[in-house]
């Protein structure tokens, strides 16, 4: 069976080479290779994982080594895959998710002339990310990383004929090589520290190394981990990139590229295991950003930005829970899974409701769409309660237990954690209700465009809703699947480790809690925007409202300090050059041509002046000669 993990990476990456070389003959026919060559994948991940459940825990993590890919002394790179429950869970979520977000861009890029393009570089962005989760070292690992980044640039970019969507691409690509460059530090001091970069050795040695050198690697990873899933400091680029078409909007933000940090710290536990420091910056980073996206959420107009915040905020949540260790690395990649199925779902409602409103983004000329695009509401809406975290829901019982771990992390920073979270909880459930409000309900408020046309909403092809069908079941029942019997945990506990938590208040009061304030959140934004009409054109609200809708003035934050920083900074750099070194370089050109000036003047070519300098010198030698005998 390992012999099968290669062509995991092989068909979408065949996929890929030939949609993008093989020029426009395949046009008609590029979305079915595209689509057949990610489903082949699934297909090969469901085999494997057939394969997985009938073995022991012990023998499950299967291996294929391909070849030596650096080979020189003291330095050895392979290209090999490692697949164990991790892996597996990355692989059927990847691939599973991936294979119906191409079948929906067969319908949503029906009139693109560059389909068979775009279709190329979803094979691409699948190749990329299975050899990232497949890896089974970091630098082999961070070759995915890159291609995944290579693969959203083109994606988000797609459009590029309109400036916001090149601007976009370009925002995302630059944010995301600072965070590499962590990730190219950290893969570094692994092999300066233990000569070797595999996950086996390095993981093994975690015990034998001080612990300096393991916080340095884990805020390295972590910094990575910010970049790839939009965290705090390096989240700004996330809401821009939905200037991409909205399936890539699924595949990239909602369930795959973005869940790669969370990834790699779990795959790095070992590491941030033995790096309490790293730890409690990684829980702060999630606790900030969880809160930072929720409160953006809140703000957006844009269906698909409010989305972006959302996927933001769920993201922090799951580094919050990678931050607390073994209590919540299971819960973490439980509360990715059951996320990659229901946010998926929602932006592919969201790119529903815009087929059907002539790609108009603005909730604010929605209203009413339920009577509308009856599918596109039910699947919608099932992704809706997932999110807020309704009983029984998928996201009830994943994000329900990241809060219980908070809690659970004990002591003063258990409290802070526990109540960011709950928080959360309850602004998650304001800004979806919001979106669920403004897109489906009330009167509707749709005008003609620029051009005068009027948008006459109706329910998208099958080749759309299919998908959105199946994600609104695994909304549903995925979190219950899961859950029910600690099914999750125990699947993935032998690579994971896990440590029970127990929450102060209990976990009956955490579970009472988190209904209390998801009952709050619905109830305040019925109130605003149920029994309320709904402007058309946005009021301009308080002082947050308007820092919320530029971001929390992230970009204007990034402008003053690091572009124009960086500006001063120049201006410093370039003013020091000119006046010090510039200074002491010219100063002693001139020096040297002021001397030799002088010293040209002493060979004027006349014999008597020769003669004087040559009589002149014998007197001063024949006078000091006398003056040191006299002395």
């Amino acid at each position: 069976m390992e012999n099968l993990i290669a062509l995991l990476v092989a068909a979408p990456l065949l996929g890929a080479a030939v949609l993008l070389c093989g020029g426009r003959r395949l046009d008609p026919v590029g979305h079915w290779i595209g689509t057949v060559l990610a489903s082949a994948s699934f297909v090969i991940g469901a085999i494997l994982f057939a394969d997985m459940l009938g073995k022991d825990e012990e023998h499950r993590a299967l291996a294929q080594h391909l070849f030596s890919w650096i080979p020189v002394e003291g330095f050895q790179a392979d290209i090999a895959f490692q697949l164990d429950q991790l892996s597996m869970t990355f692989v059927l979520l990847i691939t599973g998710v991936g294979s119906l977000i191409h079948v929906y861009s067969i319908g949503y890029m029906e009139h693109d002339e560059r389909r068979r393009r775009f279709f190329g570089y979803l094979n691409l962005f699948l190749a990329a990310m299975l050899l990232l989760v497949l890896a089974d070292n970091y630098l082999l690992l961070y070759v995915g990383w890159e291609g995944v980044g290579l693969a959203s640039y083109l994606l988000i970019g797609f459009w590029q004929h309109k400036p916001s969507a090149a601007t976009a691409a370009k925002k995302a690509f630059l944010v995301n090589r600072v965070g590499d460059m962590g990730l190219s530090i950290a893969i570094m001091l692994m092999f300066t520290t233990f000569g070797t970069f595999a996950f086996g050795p390095v993981l093994e040695a975690t015990g034998e190394t001080g612990e300096g050198k393991l916080t340095a690697i884990g805020l390295m990873l972590l910094l990575a981990a910010c970049g790839k899933s939009a965290q705090v400091p390096l989240q700004s680029w996330l809401g821009d990139a939905m200037e991409g078409p909205t399936p890539v909007s699924a595949l990239i933000h909602a369930a795959t590229m973005v869940t790669a940090g969370v990834y790699l710290i779990v795959r790095s536990g070992e590491i941030f295991n033995a790096a309490p420091d790293a730890q409690l910056v990684t829980t702060v980073v999630g606790a900030v950003t969880l809160l930072f996206g929720a409160i953006v959420g809140c703000a957006k107009d844009d269906i698909k930005k409010a989305l972006a915040g959302s996927t933001m905020s769920q993201i922090g949540y799951m580094i919050l829970a990678a931050g607390l260790g073994p209590i919540g690395y299971v819960f973490a990649i439980m509360h990715l899974v059951t996320h990659g199925f229901f946010k998926a779902g929602l932006f592919l409602g969201a790119g529903s409701v815009m087929h059907g409103m002539n790609d108009e983004v603005d909730m604010r000329k929605y209203g009413g769409l339920r009577k509308h695009m009856p599918v596109t509401f039910v699947t919608f809406g099932l992704g809706y309660l997932a999110i807020i975290g309704f009983p029984g829901l998928s996201g009830f019982f994943s994000k329900d237990k990241i809060i219980e771990a908070a809690f659970a992390k004990g002591g003063t920073e258990g409290w802070i954690l526990g109540g960011v979270a709950l928080l959360g909880a309850a602004i998650t459930a304001f800004y979806m209700t919001r979106v669920m409000l403004m897109t489906f309900f009330g009167e509707k408020r749709w005008q003609p465009d620029e051009h005068g046309h009027e948008p006459h909403p109706h329910e998208s092809p099958k080749s759309m809703t299919i998908p959105m069908i199946v994600l609104a079941f695994g909304s549903v029942f995925a979190g219950g699947f899961f859950g029910i019997g600690d099914r999750f945990l125990h699947w993935l506990e032998p690579v994971t480790e896990h440590t029970h938590g127990h929450p102060p208040i209990g976990a009956t009061t955490v579970t009472l809690s988190t209904m209390v304030v998801l009952v709050i959140g619905v109830g305040l934004a019925y109130l605003q925007y149920g029994r309320r009409p709904v402007p058309v054109v946005a009021p301009r609200g308080s002082l947050l409202t308007r820092a919320a809708r530029r971001d929390l003035l992230q970009d204007d934050f990034n402008h003053v300090v690091l572009v124009r920083g960086g500006e001063h900074l120049t201006r410093s750099l370039v003013y020091v050059d000119h006046t010090l070194v510039d200074g002491v370089v010219n100063g002693t050109a001139a020096s040297m041509g002021g001397l030799s000036g002088r010293l040209r003047k002493l060979q004027n070519g006349y014999a008597r002046s020769y003669a004087v300098s040559m009589f002149g010198g014998a007197a001063i030698l024949i006078a000091a000669t006398l003056l040191m005998r006299a002395v």
